[in-house]
């Protein structure tokens, strides 16, 4: 492990000058081995994982104590663990927010609790605790091992003082160090591997490289260089030769290379390119490793750029070798530098595979790369023309290239029109400008890159990609100057087809375009953007632009004081970040603070001056990629901490509707969270939305609606959209049913709304109840949730009922009941229970089958649903015309209400308790749920703090006493004792429920002996001075049965 954080893992330092693990593939791979260590190591390795570390871990954590469970001792915000070690001390303690762990059990248990925070424990404890293999084992243990030879499996316990450990100990440690240092080996192997499947690796062509710039470190004059080396002479199987751990960073092999003309240099081969390091120092310095120039393409690159004779001298071979070398020609030069240093001739087969060697030396080294098409491309049709194109050079032969060249120049060239276009404007220039510095043979180059002649079909699409291909080219190599005008010419073309926007991906395009927002050019920074926030628009850029660190470049664009520069890094930075990981990069470089700060300007003005039109422009593309950053809740409150809630209010008053649509949106988006909805509503916002509401902007309307559907949650955000005039709007917008967007939206305020009855009142008189009735068929899901969530708050006043029920909604209603949609179940059942409060529509819900679909329910795998179903079940029970027949016709429907006595989840306690207790008013009901165990199951839920469950629990207790024997069982499994102490409650329902439980319970003489003993008479006669009548009755009662068994026991005795 120590080893892997050390050379492995890629570090960052933040301001604060500590270190931290980048967001990487790379780190996210180590962290999930490092996890999943930790959690097998105690099923695995029991005795190690309860080892006691030499040295607490310690970091800062983001559980508190009610996160915490069994097994650890609770204190307001503190936690220690039961378990301690030798001296006392817990093995876990949390004094928030550090965390100090001092076992890999406990680590383990903890990191369970963490949930889905998992990997950011982990990510925090190994950033807080560099060096964790000394706190684990200590220091003493770890430097008496590396003054060994020895491996740490033969470590005599004579090697360690017998004072400090003892042999049990010893041996214990020394297992968890083997344990610690396979999973070393481990991951960086695991690591290597996913490297090398991704075929970043290219040591193939390092390695053909190095060996023929090896054969040019000769003796005399020509040679171009003194020696070249690796540093390693062990090759992997893979074909590198650099550390295992540096090959998991892609570095190939490392060289030193003694020039002829200056000192020597230090160079890493990697799959990001070539560079300088720091040279090597001395063993186990890690600093030599580290980047000391720019990346080159080659090695030959490099080494012209460090060295002007090998510059010169490989200039002269290069322009000797563009006619192909006659075998005497080379045969000359071999003997001339064979006799000028006393070597044996070579024989005239060796010559001949000298000018062999020498012809592919030069192939490598100065010729461009040819590139295969990728997968994409062949899907487009372009394989089948330049696949068509090189089988017909390979059919004409070497003597056909001069004509197929010329062609190229013809009219018929897929790039001839866009060539005409250019040569007069930008094209001319930037192109004579790239033809002077090149030091290569655009001959050569022109023969591998250009493509060939092509079928008349899919001419445009191969056009673009050539075209494109060019100006990417003519980009690497250009000026400031010329980038800006080849940057406008690339933005001549149609950058939203997704064939340039793959184009400019696959030819290197993407890359060439983000450095440039590294550059101090602002033209170069404008042009750039606004490329990238068309292509940016393409799911796979999105994702390549993030691998790229392209996020980072944009934030840092917006601190600019350019305001087209800011807008357009805005505008790129919201197409980007529609995926979590571009969110999340985003907040973590600051880009949420620094977008809340473009929303500062003021629009309010009718006649805007032009700087404050790009104000407002700037303002507008903030708002935008706030919108699309909001979708993540740690960004909601990182805007809502950097103070974005006032400057979104005040841009909410706008007159613009193309500001208006981002600003409402990001409102929309965070007001899920109750911090926002309270913002809303104290700075004026509902007003607004109103107002917008009666836009004639759908998308406009829509996210308001959607803002006040989340908004309307709170009593007085309801009661704001009724007093602003905001429900007849609501209701118009249900004509435009084609929009389900906005129907969606609609439907769900008026449900949110509806929740206050004075609210359903005026929704009545806009006709808003028929138009929900005829909205219950023919809907997508999300418009059914809420138009039967309306319908069921609508219900609660008896004339809508009739209404419902008239008009064919409860059939409609029932219809849904066979859907799988959980949030549509849970208002389905919902808007059936409201309405079988009538016991005319529980006959025809009977009738529809309507009671066995919605007992089925109850087998629902969602908690809601059961517990919904359940309340559905209560008015369907109580008011139909024969219960007992209706429920014992369902085969198994009681077995399942017991068997729900036995969850977890209160809510569904309490509503199966309800449904107990409707249920045991008959008689024969009861003795069925008496015989599968009722008793003993509603005994045990006795002993709950939540007082909606105590109160069902009692009433459901006081009615199954119907029955002979169960007054006996209930103070057998020890309900009264419960039940007394409910009591001592002052919520006046389970007052109620609980002494007409204990009334019945008393009518057995067991029972009133334990009551007595739980101290029930003092409760009993306070609560028969209650103002509620029922409540005297039954405490009254069950006080006049505990006297009349002590009268009976006094005239025994």
């Amino acid at each position: 492990m120590g080893l892997t954080l050390t050379r492995v893992a890629q570090w960052t330092t933040t301001s604060s000058s500590s270190d931290k693990l980048e967001s990487s593939p790379l780190n996210e791979s180590l962290l999930k081995e490092i996890l999943d260590f930790v959690e097998k190591l105690g099923s695995k390795h029991p005795e190690e994982a309860e080892h006691v570390f030499e040295e607490p871990l310690q970091w800062k954590t983001a559980l508190v104590a009610s996160d915490f469970q069994a097994g650890y001792d609770i204190r307001d915000s503190a936690v220690q663990s039961h378990e301690k070690d030798s001296e006392g001390q817990p093995l876990l303690q949390l004094s928030p927010p550090s965390v100090y762990v001092s076992s890999f059990s406990q680590l383990s248990k903890l990191l369970h609790l963490a949930d889905d925070r998992k990997l950011q424990e982990v990510q925090t404890c190994l950033e807080e605790n560099r060096d964790p293999m000394v706190k684990i084992l200590g220091w003493s243990f770890i430097s008496k091992l590396n003054r060994t030879d020895s491996p740490p499996e033969v470590l005599s316990l004579r090697d360690t003082s017998e004072e400090e450990h003892s042999a049990m100990e010893l041996d214990v440690k020394v297992k968890l160090l083997i344990l610690l240092q396979n999973i070393d080996k481990q991951i960086l192997h695991k690591l290597l591997g996913e490297i090398t499947e991704q075929v970043k690796l290219d040591p193939t062509v390092v390695k053909k490289e190095v060996e023929l710039l090896k054969q040019s470190c000769t003796e005399g004059e020509k040679r171009l260089l003194k020696s070249l080396r690796y540093t390693s002479d062990y090759e992997f199987s893979n074909g590198c030769r650099a550390p295992l751990w540096r090959q998991a960073l892609g570095e190939i092999c490392h060289l030193v290379v003694e020039p002829c003309d200056g000192e020597t240099l230090y160079i890493t081969c990697s799959s990001a390119g070539v560079f300088l390091n720091a040279g090597f120092k001395q063993e186990g310095d890690e600093s030599h490793y580290e980047r000391k120039s720019d990346f080159y393409e080659d090695l030959a690159t490099l080494l012209k750029s460090r060295s002007p004779h090998f510059a010169e001298n490989i200039n002269k071979q290069v322009s000797v070798d563009q006619e192909p070398p006659s075998l005497e020609r080379v045969q000359h030069v071999v003997l001339v530098d064979g006799a000028e240093q006393g070597r044996p001739q070579m024989s005239e087969e060796q010559q001949e595979n000298n000018v062999h060697e020498w012809r592919r030396l030069q192939r490598v080294l100065y010729s461009r790369k040819k590139r295969d098409t990728c997968q994409r491309w062949r899907n487009l049709g372009v394989l089948t023309i330049c696949g068509a194109a090189e089988a017909e050079k390979e059919r004409l032969g070497p003597r056909a290239k001069s004509k197929m060249k010329a062609g190229f120049s013809a009219s018929s060239s897929p790039g001839h029109m866009f060539s005409q276009r250019t040569k007069t404007s930008a094209g001319a220039i930037f192109e004579e400008h790239f033809n002077k510095s090149s030091t290569e043979s655009e001959e050569e180059e022109e023969e591998e890159q250009q493509p060939e002649r092509r079928s008349e079909t899919n001419t445009d699409l191969g056009s673009e990609y050539w075209q494109i291909q060019k100006l990417v080219k003519y980009l690497k190599a250009a000026d400031q100057t010329v980038s800006v005008l080849i940057l406008c010419a690339m933005m001549e073309l149609d950058l939203m087809k997704e064939t340039c926007q793959l184009a400019i991906l696959d030819l290197g395009g993407l890359e060439v375009l983000l450095n440039l927002l590294d550059t101090n050019d602002i033209r170069c920074k404008i042009g750039s953007l606004k490329i990238l926030t068309k292509i940016s628009q393409n799911v796979q850029l999105q994702q390549t632009i993030v691998h790229m660190r392209g996020l980072q470049r944009m934030v840092n664009n917006l601190d600019s004081p350019v305001k087209e520069l800011q807008a357009l890094a805005a505008e790129t930075i919201a197409n980007v970040t529609k995926f979590h990981r571009a969110r999340r990069t985003v907040r973590q470089h600051g880009g949420i603070r620094k977008l809340v700060k473009l929303l500062d300007c003021f629009p309010n003005s009718a006649d805007l001056r032009a700087n404050m039109e790009k104000d407002l422009e700037v303002a507008r593309c903030g708002a935008s990629a706030l919108w699309s950053c909001s979708k993540s809740t740690k960004n909601k409150e990182a805007i809502r901490r950097a103070g974005g809630i006032p400057l979104l209010g005040r841009l909410l008053r706008s007159p613009h509707e193309n500001m208006l649509v981002p600003v409402v949106g990001t409102l929309q988006e965070c007001a899920s969270q109750e911090t926002y909805r309270v913002a809303i509503e104290t700075e004026g916002m509902i007003e607004n939305l109103v107002k917008i509401l009666k836009n004639d902007n759908e998308e406009l309307q829509m996210l308001c609606a959607s803002a006040i559907f989340k908004c309307a949650e709170d009593q007085q955000t309801r009661d704001l959209v009724r007093s602003h005039d905001g429900l007849k709007p609501l209701v118009s917008l249900l004509a435009k049913a084609d929009n389900k967007q906005l129907l969606a939206a609609a439907t769900g305020a008026i449900w949110k709304c509806s929740v206050s009855m004075e609210n359903v009142a005026i929704f009545q008189e806009k006709k808003a109840l028929e138009i929900l009735i005829g909205l219950l068929t023919d809907q997508p899901e999300e418009v059914l949730v809420s138009v039967v969530g309306a319908l069921g708050q609508f219900a609660q006043i008896p004339a809508n009922k009739t209404t419902i029920c008239n008009s064919g909604g409860i059939k409609a209603l029932i219809n849904l009941l066979n859907g799988t949609n959980q949030a549509l179940l849970v208002n389905v059942t919902k808007a059936v229970g409201a309405c079988a409060t009538e016991k005319d529509n529980v006959a025809i819900i009977d009738q529809l089958d309507g009671v066995r679909l919605v007992w089925s329910l109850l087998k629902n795998p969602s908690a809601e649903v059961q517990c919904s179903a359940a309340w559905a079940l209560c008015p369907c029970i109580e008011n139909a015309k024969d219960a007992r027949e209706m429920v014992l016709f369902l085969i198994g429907g009681l077995e399942l209400i017991v068997n729900l006595l036995k969850s977890t989840n209160n809510e569904v306690l309490t509503s199966i308790g309800a449904v107990v207790s409707k249920l045991a008013k008959d008689k024969e009901i009861l003795g069925v749920l008496t015989d599968l165990g009722v008793v003993p199951l509603l005994a045990e839920l006795t002993n709950t703090t939540d007082n909606r469950l105590r109160c069902n629990l009692a009433e459901a207790i006081g009615h199954c006493c119907m029955w002979s024997t169960n007054r006996a069982s209930f103070g057998e499994f020890g309900a009264i004792g419960h039940l007394v102490r409910y009591l001592k409650l002052k919520d006046r329902s389970v007052l109620l429920s609980t002494a007409m439980a204990l009334y019945q319970l008393s009518k057995e003489p067991n029972n009133i002996i334990t009551m007595h003993e739980e101290g029930v008479v003092q409760p009993l006669i306070h609560l028969t001075a209650s103002d509620d009548t029922k409540l005297q009755e039954f405490a009254a009662g069950c006080v006049r049965n505990i006297r009349l068994l002590a009268l009976a026991n006094q005239r025994t005795a």
